[in-house]
């Protein structure tokens, strides 16, 4: 009878075994399938319409700060983001997008990033919003001074302004550190009846991070899409883009390339 006992026991013990390593390589190849490493996109154009159906009746592009200090060879992160927006094709992707969307009738949105002369005043700042405040990045010469604008760091990318400013493109408040609790981005959105995010811009792991944390937290559904961002390569920080990919993976409800997304705005 204790032999009997001692054999069942052991053969639970390796049924709960077998079954913990199997859920575990179910887990893991589903991650697998979502990581930088594999080149998977986590979800493409066909699997789309099944986990996060896209339609212009309620889903928005939202553009992160495609402005000249982040995007131009001019611009004042240009040292530590060329190669990662040269690797993603970042500058033509996020026009590919604002192109679809305008072709297709999907609402845009921007979501800019300025400072303003008073911001000189803050007490505390991290380590980027450092830099940013030293140099000077997408400075601003006051909340109703547009002078010197055009051209400079806080300005749009030369080749996207007959996107945003065609009269239709929603362009939000700017937000001050990363993400949009601190502009109406989420206010427009709710306006428009606006559900659902096809998200890309700048930094991948910085404003684009936080704002789709925070559109997650605010009943969103969001798809970033990977190559239509980009992030810096430091010497003592580490390559940003890396740290994006990851965690896109686990939040995002759907990780694209651009070519997924234009096919899924076009099918929209």
């Amino acid at each position: 009878m204790e032999t009997n006992d001692m054999q069942n026991t052991s053969r639970r013990r390796f049924l709960t075994s077998a079954g913990a390593s199997a859920a575990a390589t179910i887990f893991v190849s589903n991650l697998s399938a979502q990581s930088p490493e594999s080149g998977g996109s986590g979800i493409n154009p066909a699997e789309t319409s099944q986990h996060l159906s896209l339609h212009r009746s309620d889903t928005a592009v939202v553009i992160i700060d495609p402005q000249n200090d982040v995007l131009s060879e001019k611009g004042l992160a240009w040292p530590l983001l060329h190669e990662s927006l040269k690797e993603n094709n970042t500058v033509e992707n996020i026009e590919k997008l604002f192109k679809t969307a305008k072709t297709h009738d999907y609402e845009v949105f921007v979501s800019p990033h300025y400072f303003f002369p008073e911001d000189k005043g803050w007490k505390f700042n991290g380590p980027l919003e450092e830099v940013e405040a030293t140099e000077g990045m997408f400075a601003r010469k006051g909340r109703l001074d547009i002078s010197g604008l055009k051209g400079a760091g806080a300005d749009w990318l030369e080749r996207y302004k007959p996107y945003i400013e065609d009269g239709k493109t929603i362009v939000c408040s700017p937000h001050r550190v990363w993400g949009p609790e601190t502009n109406d981005l989420v206010l427009q959105l709710r306006k428009r009846s606006i559900s659902k995010v096809i998200l890309g811009g700048m930094l991948a792991n910085m404003c684009v991070e936080s704002h789709l944390r925070e559109l997650l937290e605010q009943g969103f559904e969001v798809a970033v899409v990977k190559d239509a961002t980009a992030a810096p390569k430091h010497p003592q920080w580490g390559y940003g883009y890396t740290a994006a990919l990851i965690n896109y993976a686990f939040l995002a409800h759907a990780v694209l390339t651009t070519d997924d997304a234009v096919k899924t705005m076009q099918r929209g």
